[in-house]
């Protein structure tokens, strides 16, 4: 591990079962680990949890299949079709930093397939909808089999996840029940060719940003890449693959809900290994209706909540309009000096 990476920390399936077992003093250790990162990175790495091994390479192993259909069959399944955010987007859909032609990767979004008739669905709320699934991979129903399957247990695991941010916030186990219930939950498969090394310096796989809602969990190939920067020293600092493990790390709306006392961190992929790189975060937001507004154990005393309550859909639909060039917001200088600030009315 690189110094000054975010901690690695032990969710206890298989040694301290610090989460899945009874022992009160490694439940606590965990509290207390997931606590400090947040506070410090706003990221960590999570091992020893409950997702199977073989169901994340069938997820890494599906997205190649589909990544390698040609790029007319892909833009059948445009996310823009519908405009209901499920499906393809191409190379340089978006661009964080805004400096160059956008951003080198291409995705595709899958979430939760809901029926038309869904009331969410019909309320148009973000992250709500059916899924696209393409007819031209090798295996069309193991493609969907797999990704539905992958989505119900990252659910399931974001709302453990959820349980335990509760009490590093001395809030009741059960305190984010409701805003899990029905939630957006983004699983979006990436693929990041390879970079010309004579380009690192401009060029991103995808550039310097903050995530939008309250935690993603990113499964990565071995290929590296990912880089967080690290507001102690100054600089950025890569992630180092762990096989089988989950990079965690919060969301503006998690920082906002938390009165700024976790953080939510900048990070960018630059992919110089001369392979393709393949990830597949998934981005948990909770309820598109639930209203969220600075938690009672982060209220200030004196000077309340620095935000306004905000729906989730309300949010998301904001934040996304930015990224993809719908809107004039800010790019890396902004959130730099943005995060700067936050941190000095943090100490």
């Amino acid at each position: 591990m690189q110094a000054g990476e975010p901690p690695v920390i032990d969710f206890g399936q298989t040694v301290h079962e610090a989460y899945y077992g009874t022992d009160t003093e490694a439940k606590q250790q965990l509290v207390q680990e997931v606590r400090d990162a947040c506070k410090q990175f706003g990221f960590f790495q999570l091992v020893n949890h409950a997702i199977p091994t073989d169901l994340q390479q069938q997820v890494l192993e599906q997205s190649k299949d589909l990544f390698q259909l040609p790029l007319e069959t892909k833009q059948k399944y445009d996310k823009e079709i519908e405009g209901l955010q499920r499906g393809y987007e191409c190379l340089r859909s978006q661009n964080f930093e805004k400096r160059t032609k956008g951003d080198l990767k291409e995705g595709y979004y899958l979430g939760k397939n809901l029926p038309s008739d869904d009331p969410l669905v019909a309320q148009r709320r973000y992250g709500q909808a059916p899924n696209k699934y393409p007819s031209e991979v090798h295996d069309p129903e193991k493609f969907k089999t797999v990704m539905e399957e992958y989505h119900t247990v990252m659910s399931t695991f974001a709302t453990h996840i959820m349980e335990v941010m509760a009490c590093t916030l001395d809030l009741k186990k059960d305190f984010f029940d409701d805003f899990c219930d029905h939630p957006v939950a983004v699983l979006r498969l990436l693929h990041y060719p390879p970079q010309d090394l004579a380009t690192v310096e401009t060029e991103r796989g995808i550039g310097a940003h903050t995530d939008f809602g309250a935690v993603t969990m990113l499964l990565q190939d071995n290929t590296g890449g990912l880089q967080v920067w690290n507001n102690s020293s100054s600089e950025w600092v890569d992630v180092t693959p762990i096989p089988g493990a989950y990079v965690v790390n919060l969301g503006n709306l998690m920082m906002q809900w938390t009165n700024d006392r976790y953080l939510s961190n900048l990070h960018r992929v630059i992919n110089k290994s001369g392979d393709e790189r393949f990830s597949v975060p998934f981005f948990f937001s909770g309820h598109p209706n639930f209203t969220v507004e600075c938690l009672p154990s982060c209220m200030d005393p004196e000077k309340g909540a620095k935000y306004p309550p905000v729906t989730v859909h309300d949010w998301m639909v904001g934040r996304i309009s930015d990224t993809y060039g719908l809107s004039n917001g800010k790019a890396i200088g902004d959130l730099r000096q943005e995060l700067a600030n936050s941190m000095e009315t943090r100490h």
